[in-house]
């Protein structure tokens, strides 16, 4: 049975329908209150609905959430609320729907990624503007990936700035957005450049490898994202002629410590005694130079070879290898090794002393000493040249009557995309032994002698190994390897 209960109903007048009078309370029993729209004060609709489609607010209108309110179901493709008020200092873990902005001028710090869902969206801003020197660093959550691969993501560009979204287990967040803060006035810019064997290597950057002279030309880029990382390797040292000579020294090697233009494995010599500083680029045609390998003495005159060729780009220049020393029947002025990047090994008779390496001198030193020659103390005297400095060693000695001296090892850098060892020092040579083994890195193994003779090896092309000294009786001294110039930088 129904029932209607009326106090009090008023009238309408005009358009005016009054509910209720002084002293009355009006209530609507329930949730649910029926209406087209609902106004404001000012008669703007705060909700109005117009068939399906139901409108927030009038033009003109902010609408917002209140203080500790949250929403659901509006989606967040391309938008995060930003936490202005808590800079975020030291490691914290992200949560979806949010931007931070991070400080790292007290040191590096590590955001971990929350757990990824079709959609989620993270944002992360430099707010000192430091990146570059403290990196920023995201790792994901688990086995989860970021760009198709479960590494960590790091910033190291002052200013920047990136948005992630999750896509699916495949590739994982994806970068939707990487920006730079160019609020300073700072003209900012990836290289783009020409010359070279370029190749593509970790998606962003390019590698520029010179084999022989040519033109490193920059037709953009400016500010702290147009800096290149480099090796610079000269030609290796010829070795020496004659009976039981020097293996020649390894090009100057020196490289810069991948900073720049994203983390990589480098050589010792570019990141002892600390990190090498990279060579920020403007616009312009930068020659390079590739130093040949140095020619080994020919025959079996007692004269030293041939320092290997220098290499340059821009302001870094690397010395040619050493000479590896003479040898002979007696002993000779032209036994002792030669300087250079790395030294020669000393050759022949009386002792004769491996060459210097690192001259003319730099730090850190592109390459090491040579080793010294030997002899035995009475008839027949016989010879085993040193072995030529390596790169990341120095050459041995030769071992009087027995074999000749090895070469200094080389040292590896991955510059390039893989790990590749260059500049090791040439093998000395013996008179009547076996031979020494070439450094690692290119290294030519020297020469044996009697009763069993072998001719030495050359240093391998483009590494900036040292030729292998003249065993006995054939041959001459080996020739260095050519040398190598590589160029690394982030173009996007």
């Amino acid at each position: 049975m129904s029932k209607i209960e009326v106090n009090e109903i008023d009238a309408q007048s005009g358009s005016t329908i009054t509910v209720g009078s002084a002293c009355k309370s009006v209530a609507v029993p329930g949730n649910v209150v029926k209406t087209n729209a609902v106004q404001a004060s000012d008669g703007g609709n705060i909700v109005s609905q117009s068939g399906t489609t139901i409108t927030l607010g009038a033009s003109g209108d902010t609408v917002s959430l209140a203080s500790g309110a949250s929403q659901s179901g509006f989606g967040r493709a391309g938008s995060v609320d930003w936490q202005t008020g808590s800079i975020k200092t030291g490691n914290f873990t992200a949560a979806d729907g949010e931007g931070y902005f991070v400080d790292t001028s007290s040191g590096a710090v590590t955001a971990s990624l929350p757990a990824g869902s079709a959609g989620a969206i993270v944002a992360f801003s430099d707010y000192a503007r430091n990146f570059a020197t403290n990196n920023f660093i995201i790792t994901p959550n688990g086995s989860e990936k970021i760009a198709g691969t479960t590494g960590s993501a790091i910033l190291d560009v002052d200013g920047q700035g990136t948005t992630l979204v999750y896509v699916d287990a495949t590739k994982g967040w994806i970068n939707v957005q990487n920006a730079e803060d160019t609020e300073t006035g700072q003209t900012l810019g990836f290289i783009s450049a020409t010359g070279g064997t370029i190749t593509t290597v970790c998606t962003n950057f390019k590698v520029h490898t010179f084999t022989g002279p040519g033109t490193f030309s920059v037709t953009s880029g400016a500010g702290p994202t147009a800096v290149v990382d480099y090796l610079v390797l000269a030609g290796g040292g010829g070795a020496g002629g004659g009976e039981g000579t020097g293996g020649g020294g390894a090009g100057g090697y020196r490289e810069s410590g991948g900073t720049s233009s994203g983390c990589y494995s480098v050589s010792p010599l570019g990141s002892s005694p600390s990190s090498v500083s990279g060579i920020t680029m403007t616009p312009g045609c930068y020659s390079i130079s590739v130093g040949s390998g140095g020619a080994g003495s020919p025959d079996s005159s007692p004269q030293h070879g041939n320092q290997g060729g220098t290499s340059s780009f821009k302001t870094i220049t690397s010395a040619g290898g050493g000479a590896g020393g003479g040898g002979g029947g007696s002993p000779t002025p032209e036994g002792t090794g030669g300087t250079g990047g790395s030294g020669g090994g000393g050759g022949g008779r009386d002792n004769k002393q491996g060459g210097s390496g690192n001259t003319p001198p730099v730090a850190p030193p592109q390459g090491q000493n040579g080793g010294a020659s030997t002899s035995t103390s009475s008839p027949p005297n016989i010879d085993s040249g040193g072995g030529g400095g390596g790169a990341g060693a120095v050459g041995t000695g030769g071992s009087g009557g027995g074999p000749g001296g090895t070469g200094g090892a080389g040292v590896a850098s991955s510059i390039t995309g893989s790990p590749v060892t260059r500049g090791g020092g040439g093998g000395g040579a013996s008179q009547c032994g076996s031979a020494g083994p070439g450094g690692s890195g290119g290294g030519g193994a020297g020469g044996g002698g009697t009763p069993s003779p072998s001719a030495a090896t050359a240093g391998t092309e483009n590494t900036g190994g040292g030729g292998g000294g003249r065993g006995a009786p054939t041959g001459g001294g080996a020739n260095g390897g050519s040398g190598i110039v590589i160029l690394r930088y982030r173009f996007q």
